[in-house]
């Protein structure tokens, strides 16, 4: 048995046991010291976007001007129960499962090992944006899906919609899911019986065999359900052929990207922090993380390798489906938001519900996602009201809280605090620079930033740099470029609101 040691005060070791230790030679040490070589920084970092309230904050204005000029555009988790919408030369296209990049016809897009895939539904939206214009032409050439990515089957779809019937059934309510299949995909995953696009593109009797165990599974669970086997694996084995080219080492193929020359690599998230399944609303929440973690898991990316992390916040607050909502105005303001704001999930097509900014909420996701900057979308929507009510603060029973509750059954008791500030009462529209923002649409702003406390290198200065999709343009580095990426004649002045796609983007960097 080894000797056990002590370190005496004059710097040697004395045996516990009586015996002599054996010294360590400082030369060692020394030498270690000297062959030690310090990690590089990374060469490559993924900037990532991220939603800071419940979804729909308008993430996909922010993702489509940010892959532009980017070389990868990712998505990390999630699956087709997302969705924004993206204005190209006049056509209105639709994603929900491929990355916004894929219009992008010099970006690789790749769909993560963290993403839950349809396939019949990523080929569908696939086709349907096809026929609406020439955006998506050549999409399957630029488009990889990492091979550790589960499948998402149609008996998870309609697993789903019974889940919901018996939630509602039983107690009353349902989560209010989109019904796409993802949380059963999930839980297959969990429980790990679910099937992965490795599994589909390798040999297929060996899918089949175990396809056929996990609708049996299935089957056994919910007696009602009915499952084609057959009818299935046919449509499948189709996709298998299809999907093989699209196929590659979702691990690998980052590492090259993170590692080889020097990539603008961009992360779309989906969804958004009060939706996480561990730090959102739970259990009204989505079945992935939605916040930074999600990023590292989804992708197979270092911590080290993550850069920036924009938020994105809508001036006001919306959800859609069931959950508690402390700042919900369901009354003529809330109409007035919905209304002007067009309300309606891309997925779903919903009414979101709509209340005023929750900055305890904001500032919970903050925590936790560490955000560099914010992008602050919708404030034109606030125009013609006097008064702006903003969340600051949640008492229950009297008694402050100190921080956003986890127990679900706390926060629909949430009394909210609110700081009242004046509103601008005049159209934001034809605005051009941050300085000719009526006084009171910058002190909003203002007000946001030093309420959560965002670093002070990141910090809204005294003339922006604004972002818009005024005209499908943007405005960066004193330059303005349309949506192909090339640069045009430099424009001082470009419309910082455009009805609902004006947005700011604090601390705008262009390297």
């Amino acid at each position: 048995m080894a000797a056990e040691s002590t370190v005496a005060n004059g710097g040697e070791t004395a045996s516990l046991n009586g015996e002599p230790s054996v010294k360590r030679a400082r030369e060692c040490e020394e030498a270690y010291s000297v062959c030690r070589v310090s990690k590089p920084e990374p060469q490559n970092k993924v900037t990532v976007v991220l939603g800071a309230q419940w979804g729909d904050e308008g993430k996909g204005k922010v993702v489509d001007l940010l892959a532009m000029d980017a070389d990868i555009v990712c998505r990390c988790q999630g699956g087709n129960n997302a969705g924004h919408t993206v204005v190209v030369d006049s056509v209105e296209y639709d994603f929900h499962l491929l990355p916004s990049g894929v219009l992008n016809k010099n970006a690789v897009s790749f769909i993560g090992n963290g993403v839950v895939v349809h396939l019949p539904g990523l080929f569908e939206e696939a086709e349907k944006n096809l026929q609406k214009g020439k955006g998506l032409q050549g999409w399957e050439e630029r488009l990889k899906i990492s091979d550790r990515a589960h499948i998402v089957f149609n008996f998870h779809q309609a697993v789903d919609g019974i889940q919901e019937q018996q939630r509602q059934q039983q107690a009353g309510k349902n989560l209010g899911t989109t019904k796409k299949g993802i949380g059963p995909a999930y839980s297959s995953k969990a429980a790990r019986n679910g099937l992965r696009v490795c599994d589909l593109v390798s040999d297929f009797s060996i899918f089949q065999q175990k396809f056929r165990v996990l609708a049996g599974y299935f089957q056994t669970m919910y007696p009602t359900l009915n499952i084609d086997v057959d009818a299935e694996l046919q449509q499948l084995k189709g996709y298998a052929d299809r999907l093989r080219p699209l196929v590659t080492d979702g691990v690998y193929f980052m590492h090259k990207a993170l590692t080889g020359p020097s990539r603008k690599i961009l992360v779309e998230g989906a969804n958004a922090a009060l939706l996480d399944i561990d730090f959102g609303t739970y259990p009204f929440v989505t079945s992935s993380n939605c916040t930074v973690g999600g990023v590292c898991t989804g992708l197979g990316v270092p911590p080290s390798h993550v850069g920036r992390i924009y938020g994105v916040v809508k001036a006001y607050t919306t959800r859609v489906g069931v959950g508690a909502f402390p700042t919900e105005q369901d009354n003529d303001i809330g109409a007035l938001l919905q209304s002007r704001g067009r309300e309606f999930g891309v997925t779903t097509g919903r009414k979101r519900r709509c209340g005023w900014l929750d900055l305890v909420l904001v500032r919970y996701a903050h925590m936790i996602n560490g955000f560099t900057a914010l992008a602050l979308t919708k404030l034109d929507i606030l125009d013609t009201l006097p008064e702006i009510k903003v969340g600051v603060a949640y008492t229950v029973d009297g008694q402050p809280l100190p921080s956003f509750p986890a127990n679900m059954d706390v926060l629909t008791k949430v009394s909210v605090q609110y700081e009242t500030v004046p509103g601008w009462c005049c159209s934001t529209e034809g605005v051009r620079s941050f300085k000719e923002l009526p006084l009171q649409a910058q002190r909003y702003i203002r007000f946001i930033e030093d309420f959560l406390q965002v670093p002070g290198e990141f910090r809204v200065t005294d003339s922006p740099k604004v972002l818009c999709t005024h005209n499908r343009s943007i405005l960066k580095d004193g330059h303005v470029y349309s949506r192909s990426g090339s640069k045009q004649q430099y424009v001082e002045e470009l419309p910082l609101s455009c009805w609902t796609d004006g947005f700011i983007l604090t601390n705008w960097k262009t390297d």
